[in-house]
């Protein structure tokens, strides 16, 4: 892991460098002064995913949804606890589908809800439909990069 990592604020998405050992240590922004990490997932347009997906060292665990999916509403709150738990090594964001389906078809997503990992903008793996808290946390350090 580099000693400094970039780390895209989740409230006005500027790049801020965090030393990695300070990850844990609550950090803020460097331009809002808002905690870098909340343990909440961030709603991401096209723009913001291209930027915390680009433009961040840490990997981006992205949940693909629909207000009107139910298995999408069974996996909401463990998405949410999954953020809890995963946060500062992974940032996880959310896209509704129905707002982005450019991007969406971009990134073919064909069901809902899917999860897909990406690290430095490259996809790193994908899975559709709902899981469990333990499930997902097992399946995102399988895949996790290093």
């Amino acid at each position: 892991m580099p000693s400094t990592l970039h780390v895209v604020c989740p409230h006005c998405d500027a790049v801020n460098r965090v030393p990695a050992e300070r990850l844990a240590a609550g950090p803020k922004c460097g331009k809002c002064h808002r905690p870098l990490f909340t343990g909440t997932p961030i709603e991401l347009d096209a723009a913001r995913f291209e930027t915390h997906a680009h433009r961040s060292d840490l990997p981006l665990l992205v949940d693909f949804w629909a207000a009107w999916c139910g298995p999408c509403k069974m996996m909401a709150p463990v998405f949410a606890q999954a953020a809890g738990r995963l946060e500062p090594r992974v940032r996880l964001g959310k896209i509704d589908t129905d707002r982005e389906r450019a991007l969406s078809a971009q990134l073919g997503i064909r069901s809902i809800p899917t999860l897909i990992l990406f690290h430095h903008g490259q996809e790193l793996a994908r899975t559709a439909g709902a899981t469990h808290l333990d499930g997902l946390l097992g399946w995102v350090q399988a895949h996790l990069p290093g």
